[in-house]
């Protein structure tokens, strides 16, 4: 681990390293051993990075790391004014070949398509477009009067059957309904594209053994192309006779001459459900769990959630931070922060630390506190703007709030119980389970 400016020499750094001993020992990001500690330890271990100069380099290794690949080391970008600017100059950091980790293989975008995250401009732009037209004022009033009609089915179950987990009984189904819903997918159709979107995502950014990095990438592709197979023929089906729904909008739409193919509604309809399904049902688990840990940040929502219901949301994605880390490539030789700053040379791997840079001492006051009052909170839970910000914040947060005014209203003690469940991974803040009651 280079621990210096890109252009300097190098010091050493290893993953027993670990954050929160009190010493100067900085993390190893590469290693996959930080992305199972407690999150506490975690964000002191970003805390000791961001002090550093210039951004910390990783997964130099044999291996790699978790970050680059076999020889491909990476920058990590914890700063939030390093985030924002990466976010914010696409022509010098680009998407291109590949937001994640790893990136996808050149013979998997050419089968499943490329998803938005992945593509630089003007390709994202004219898809962009395509899918932003499709949103139309009519859509979202309907998507949002089908939140709040599915929040209060929810409390209504939880309230009949007292499940004992959080995640699976309300967080996972109340943006997979809603997305489904928006999309026109038949309920007869639901339940088989959530076991596919579960199967293509859960090893997403987990460190696993040897005889599972073999066999696993094969049954996520099988998964997602099955899951894309069938959203395709909806797709023809919606050309033939189009409903009132997502999919037929993005099919039917003549923007400039353009509508999304099968193959793009596939590689859409992925993105939405891991971005919509996966990032809001862990912010609500782990806001849920955040609202039991701070009672007195309880009762304030609970006094006043009128007032407080929006802070309390963003407050709690900025705490969460739900995605960890998106990668970009230099596309030119670039100083970070202007003249004078660590030289990143063409060619060079990034790695977006949003919840590092949610949680940057220059920015929030007392960064570590969970606070809903916080003002101003300008968090980078849905990215660091620019054109790849995310098209589904909105929806995010009408999600929601939605479902804490029903929770919390009908239930007032509604809670955690334990700490929730966490699936190490180093790309998403993901909660396998929460155990809960009233």
């Amino acid at each position: 681990m280079d621990t210096t400016a890109p252009e300097a020499g190098t010091g050493p750094g290893t993953g027993a390293d670990l954050a929160g001993t009190g010493t100067d020992a900085l993390p190893d990001l590469a290693d996959p051993a930080f992305w199972r500690l407690p999150d506490r330890d975690r964000a002191a271990g970003f805390a000791a990075l961001r002090r550093l100069p210039a951004p910390a380099r990783f997964g130099d290794g044999p291996g790699g790391g978790s970050g680059g690949g076999p020889g491909r080391g990476f920058h990590a970008l914890v700063r939030y004014a390093d985030v924002v600017e990466a976010s914010r100059t696409p022509a010098v950091f680009l998407s291109e070949p590949g937001v994640t980790t790893p990136e996808p293989a050149r013979w998997v975008r050419l089968l499943f398509g490329d998803s938005m995250v992945n593509l630089d401009d003007p390709r994202h732009a004219r898809l962009r477009r395509v899918v932003s037209r499709a949103f139309t004022p009519r859509l979202i009033a309907r998507v949002e009067d089908d939140i709040r009609t599915v929040a209060t089915e929810l409390v209504d179950r939880v309230e009949r059957e007292r499940p004992g987990d959080f995640v699976a009984a309300v967080a996972a189904e109340l943006p997979f309904r809603v997305i489904c819903t928006m999309m026109g997918i038949p309920e007869e159709s639901r339940r088989a594209i959530l076991d596919q979107v579960d199967h293509a995502s859960e090893h997403t950014g987990v460190a696993r053994p040897l005889r599972e990095r073999i066999r696993m990438p094969g049954r996520g592709l099988r998964a997602l192309a099955r899951m894309q197979g069938m959203v395709a023929e909806l797709g023809r089906e919606r050309r033939r006779r189009p409903a009132d729904d997502l999919i037929s909008a993005l099919v039917t739409a003549d923007v400039d001459g353009r509508r999304l193919t099968g193959r793009e509604l596939g590689a859409f309809f992925s993105l939405l459900l891991v971005a919509g399904v996966e990032t809001t049902r862990n912010a609500l688990a782990h806001g849920l769990h955040l609202l039991t840990s701070h009672p007195e940040q309880r009762a304030l929502l609970l006094g006043d959630p009128d007032r407080h219901l929006g802070g309390a949301v963003d407050e709690i994605v900025r705490h969460a931070t739900p995605i960890i880390q998106f990668r970009r490539t230099l596309a030119v030789d670039h100083r970070l922060g202007g003249p004078g700053g660590p030289l990143l040379r063409a060619g060079d791997k990034v790695v977006l630390y949003y919840g590092s840079a949610n949680r940057d001492e220059t920015v929030f006051t007392d960064p570590d506190a969970f606070d809903i009052t916080r003002s101003p909170n300008p968090h980078l839970g849905y990215g660091g703007g620019g054109p790849h910000y995310c098209l589904g914040a909105h929806l995010a947060r009408q999600e929601m709030k939605a479902l804490y005014r029903e929770l919390f209203t009908r239930l007032p003690e509604v809670r955690s119980i334990g700490e929730p469940v966490l699936i190490p991974s180093s790309f998403d803040h993901r909660v396998r389970s929460l155990r809960f009651t009233f």
